[in-house]
């Protein structure tokens, strides 16, 4: 198999070629202001190393920082039609109650709430008000909301409701594009609405960011299916990912720790990705990242959904540095590290400047850093070592030292030695770690429902069944599915011996014919 990888971060854009299991070739470009001219820029690089030339490439996985970017700097969103199942207990706390005003102002763009949804034990709590649906599709098709998104009461023990008012909006509405909750998230009305109301304001976004990334892999001649990688360190076809683009929030640090335990052969371990904006703090897993079990807010909104546990804090390589008081960052010179830090001819301070001064680096010009003393280069460094000290630490599960595998760009700011830290591992392309990442990930499948009158074995089967037909969909391989993790927790106050199950799995990327 030979894949292409590639990261789309806020400094770089890099890409890998992994041919026969192993990195074949490697590069950075800068990311552009626009969604093609980084990626066609990464792959010119890396077609200029000869590593390309006359090879059939099976797959190209793209990992990109877009759409949370979207959200958290409230750009490119598109106006949502919120529709929810659950009159009339649902009333008192409406779609957008829980979102920052800025956000919800841009986003909202009208709310209907109509009879329906299912109680805790599967039952109907009221039957589906088919007529105010329809009703509301027309009013959202005499707005111009496009983006619909739909929310039902317990919709993942029962989503019938959400499917039916999600065909009659079609009917209505045919220009809709739906996102219905039972699709992204989990057990919890609020968090769930959420996660579904951010995927559609996504959604213009999604698709012409993806139709960008085709077109830029047409224009540098490569014939071969994309996929976008996810929030768990997995990918999905393009086709499936334009439609939940929230599963690709933080797929970009997932992608370096998914890498980190590639290069490296570890499969338990703390990772640093530090970047050139931020370091991401992650704990591997039986090589995957370990996920978030609670609320994670996204640009200030509540959700819960596939998401990994990271702790991300303002360091990396293109950081601002003041020396008096001491302080790095949280703000970033970005892509503009070229042109800004003083190393280039700029006149900010930066991180890499320190670097270059301390010969540690070798970019840039050093003479334009002479000034900057040994003293000073080591107060800084060390203050960047007490930074990501303390982020393992707020990371760590266990009391002893962690081995931390440290990959990214800035992985220069991570010295040798770091308390609660056993030993600090580099990798060879750990720069590109993001880039392998996407590279060699597979597709995954998840299942989170309740399921009632079923035997725990059973149970458990099923919730496996869906979480491979849903990677099947994705476009995995059937025959090289396994379970990687599953979780069944009895819950007492349901009928019927109700067992929540959570299963997870992962499948090699069907071969395209």
């Amino acid at each position: 198999m030979r894949r292409i990888g590639i990261d789309v971060g806020g400094t770089n854009t890099d890409a890998v070629l992994i041919e026969d299991g192993a990195v074949a070739g490697a590069v950075k470009a800068p990311t552009s202001a626009d969604v093609t001219g980084g990626i066609l820029e990464a792959l010119s690089r890396l077609a200029a190393t000869g590593v390309l030339a006359g090879k059939r490439i099976d797959a190209v996985m793209i990992g990109t920082t877009h759409f949370i970017n979207a959200v958290v700097q409230r750009r490119h969103l598109s106006r949502v039609g919120a529709l929810r199942l659950g009159l009339p207990s649902g009333a008192s706390l409406p779609p957008f109650c829980d979102w920052p005003a800025d956000l919800a102002e841009l986003v909202r763009g009208g709310v209907w709430m109509v009879e329906g949804g299912h109680e805790y034990d599967g039952r109907p709590f009221m039957p589906l008000d088919r007529a105010a649906v329809a009703a509301a599709a027309r009013e959202m098709r005499a707005k111009g909301i496009i983006a619909v998104a739909i929310s039902s009461v317990f919709s993942p023990l029962d989503p019938s409701h959400e499917k039916e008012a999600a065909g009659i909006i079609a009917a209505e509405h045919p220009q809709a594009v739906i996102t219905i909750s039972s699709d992204l998230g989990r057990i919890g009305l609020l968090e769930r609405e959420n996660a579904g109301l951010l995927n559609a304001a996504l959604t213009d976004l999604a698709r012409d960011t993806i139709a960008a990334f085709e077109q830029a892999i047409r224009e540098s001649g490569i014939a071969a299916p994309l996929f976008i990688t996810q929030n768990d360190g997995t990918v999905a076809e393009a086709h499936l990912a334009m439609k939940l683009p929230v599963y690709s929030f933080a797929s970009g640090a997932t992608n370096s720790m998914r890498g980190a335990a590639y290069l490296s052969g570890i499969d338990d371990a703390m990772v640093a990705d530090v970047g050139g904006t931020t370091t991401d703090i992650g704990q591997l897993r039986a090589g995957f990242p370990r996920e978030a079990n609670s609320v994670v807010e996204v640009g200030g909104v509540r959700t819960l959904f596939r998401m990994p546990d990271l702790f991300s804090f303002g360091l990396g390589g293109g950081s601002h540095v003041r020396l008096d008081p001491l302080g790095i960052g949280p703000v970033s010179v970005g892509y503009r590290l070229p042109q800004d830090a003083i190393a280039f001819g700029g006149a900010q301070l930066t991180t890499s400047d320190i670097a270059i001064a301390a010969g540690i680096l070798p970019i840039g010009d050093r003479a334009r850093v002479a000034h900057l003393d040994a003293g000073t280069c080591a107060r800084v460094f060390a203050e960047a070592a007490r930074m990501v000290a303390e982020s393992v630490d707020r990371m760590k599960t266990e009391a002893g030292d962690v081995p931390l595998i440290a990959v990214g760009g800035g992985a220069f700011l991570i010295p040798d030695q770091i308390e609660g830290v056993s030993q600090v591992i580099r990798v060879k392309h750990g720069d590109c770690a993001n880039a392998v990442g996407a590279a060699i990930a597979q597709v995954s499948g998840e299942c989170d429902q309740i399921f009632r009158d079923l035997a725990r074995d059973e149970a458990i089967r099923s919730a496996q069944v869906i979480a491979a037909d849903r990677a099947v969909a994705a476009g995995a391989d059937r025959a090289t599915i396994e379970t990687i993790d599953v979780e069944d927790m009895p819950i007492a106050y349901l009928p019927g011996n109700a067992l929540r199950v959570r299963a997870r799995v992962v499948g090699a990327v069907k071969a395209s014919a």
